[in-house]
């Protein structure tokens, strides 16, 4: 995540620590962090004293008041929302009473920085004023929270001091009833594990002061934990196939929110997973190993809320665009059958690559533009789309000898599988070149290949990792969303014909599914003067959207893009808040 992007602060919930408090922000104001002071009910005494720390912090702090005390987990649940409203990424959760250790800070934001979408632990390290009592009893939860997670990676599910990417924490917080007193601090992160959450340990030292006050009721407060790790217990049990098969799986140390570009998504799927389904279809045949697909696809449906959510975003748009005409229904049917289909034109990916498939399955539409190209010897850029299967074509040209297809692809994203397709046939890595961006460098590369008469396909439905910003708005499927602009700035300085390029599995007269091709000129050459760029941009962009957006009618389970790609970037960070339960004040 970039330094722009990553934007954290401080929520340090209180009930009536009056003489502590002062302490602990004068500790933490020095690394200059927005404070968000959420203030659980206190007496009157302690929110005089809260009242004049937001006079003397003003540029800092924040402070929330809730009417009544509702426990220290409502008061952090507050803080967090109030923060994601406010639009920070990343919240550092702090005890007020002082017994954490204010100069760690930086140890957390650098862990957190370095992996945006995991969870960063405080691991206490005690002198000796900690209460044995409390030393050894905490080790009880911590043994269930072990078993609750079926991992010794939460070292210490106690600590008050840690940071959360709010996201993800408050995707959880809006739909599961969290508890709202001391269990909170256990039981969030169990649940974050169980969606599949990183997690980091900062070792932190945690002093205890023999006049602090604290609001643990050992009865009551045990009680409460007990009955929630008794909840966590039958959570595990009812999700034990999944968290097993999780082992084998990576974790999410990446934002996976809306404001999580493609790029930074974890592919999902081991690489001995797609190696077993690679040899199947050696050994039994593609019809066999199609079956395999479904159970398979049906797990990446329950665990994929991200994916889930995508789906149903993309199939609501098409179905507002569709003007009466029928499309599927937004849902988890729909959702299926689109997974399925990226499985299945996967196993197609792989069979073309190892030469299973034959040139008779995959037809043109109108031949017409690329025999034109073809006999021209001209170079050419082709814009295509995570639309149906280009791969198709770049391996049948391969096993043709017809080798002068190059895919540009923007990231290592697929990198598991890419290497099974190159295990499949040497040819596939040597058409294949990676870019991060279309910088001066790439551009020449390009250049020389154009100049060579090769065709360099690339998609204008993603954007380079570092080009998240340069894009440009553009209507599709009822609704704004960006377009990257460096295909249409990379013709620009090529200098070649532009195609359009789809590659959709249909069926044909006689009910046999087939790949047809559709090639279509898009621009004899893309021009963008220099005072008018952005609008030519702009044009070119719409134009095709507009092509893209026939084509996922015509096929509307083969579109690829599993993130919100109307997603807009978050507002900018504002001092204001409004609390829908609270009254805020700065």
């Amino acid at each position: 995540m970039s330094e722009a992007a990553f934007a954290a602060c401080i929520v340090i919930p209180i009930y009536n620590h009056k003489d502590a408090i002062g302490g602990t922000v004068e500790r933490l104001s020095v690394h200059r962090l927005p404070l968000f002071v959420v203030d659980d009910g206190s007496d009157e005494a302690t929110q005089a004293v809260l009242a004049k720390l937001a006079c003397q912090y003003r540029e800092l702090m924040t402070l929330i008041r809730l009417p009544v005390n509702g426990g220290k987990g409502a008061a952090v649940m507050a803080g967090l929302r109030a923060a994601r409203r406010a639009g920070y990424t990343h919240a550092l959760q702090i005890d007020a009473d002082g017994q954490h250790d204010a100069n760690d800070v930086p140890l957390f934001l650098e862990a957190a920085r370095a992996e945006p979408g995991a969870v960063i632990l405080g691991r206490p390290v005690y002198d000796e004023s900690v209460p044995k009592s409390r030393l050894y009893g905490r080790y009880l939860t911590h043994v269930w929270v072990w078993i609750e997670t079926l991992s010794l990676t939460i070292r210490d599910s106690m600590c008050g001091f840690r940071l959360y990417p709010l996201d993800a924490a408050c995707a959880l917080i809006d739909s599961v009833d969290l508890p709202t007193r001391m269990d909170f601090d256990i039981e969030i992160l169990v649940r974050l594990y169980w969606r599949r959450l990183a997690f980091r340990a900062i070792p932190t030292r945690v002093t205890y002061a023999t006049d602090g006050v604290s609001h643990f009721d050992v009865l009551w407060d045990n009680v409460r934990i007990s009955a929630s790790h008794t909840r966590l217990v039958c959570g595990m049990l009812l999700r034990l196939p999944l968290l097993l098969a999780h082992k084998f799986m990576p974790r999410k140390s990446v934002a996976t929110d809306e404001s999580a570009k493609w790029w930074r998504a974890a592919e999902r799927g081991s690489r001995l997973g797609m190696s077993l389904l690679a040899l199947s279809c050696k050994l039994f045949g593609m019809r066999v190993t199609a079956l395999w697909l479904h159970p398979i696809v049906a797990y990446f449906l329950l665990t994929g809320r991200d994916a889930r959510a995508a789906s149903h975003t993309y199939f609501a748009h098409l179905e507002q665009a569709a003007a009466g005409e029928r499309t599927p229904r937004p849902g988890w049917r729909s959702a299926y059958r689109q997974m399925l289909a990226f499985a299945q034109s996967g196993l197609d990916k792989l069979n073309a690559w190892s030469g299973r498939i034959d040139s008779s399955d995959v037809v043109f539409d109108d031949p017409s533009a690329f025999e034109a190209l073809v006999a021209s010897k001209r170079g050419a850029l082709v814009i295509g789309a995570h639309l149906g299967n280009l791969e198709m074509t770049r391996a049948l040209a391969a096993s043709g000898g017809h080798a002068k297809v190059t895919a540009i692809v923007y990231t290592e994203h697929a990198k598991r599988f890419n290497s099974v397709l190159s295990t499949a046939n040497g040819e596939f890595a040597k058409r294949l070149v990676q870019v991060s961006d279309f910088g001066p460098e790439t551009s020449m590369m390009m250049q020389e290949r154009i100049d060579a008469g090769e065709l360099l396909v690339i998609v204008g439905d993603r954007v380079p990792a570092h080009e998240s910003g340069r894009t440009t708005d553009a209507q599709f499927l009822g609704a704004t969303a960006p377009f990257a602009q460096g295909p249409y700035v990379l013709a620009h300085a090529l200098g070649c014909p532009v195609y359009l390029f789809f590659c959709l599995k249909e069926r044909d007269e006689r009910n046999r599914e087939r790949y047809r091709l559709y090639f279509e000129p898009f621009a004899e050459r893309i021009d963008l003067p220099r005072r008018e760029r952005a609008q030519h941009i702009a044009a070119w962009a719409q134009r095709y959207a507009s092509r893209l957006e026939h084509y996922c009618r015509k096929a509307p389970y083969q579109w690829f893009n599993f993130f919100d790609f109307w997603a807009r970037p978050r507002k900018a960070i504002t001092r204001g808040i409004t609390h829908g339960d609270a009254n805020v004040r700065t």
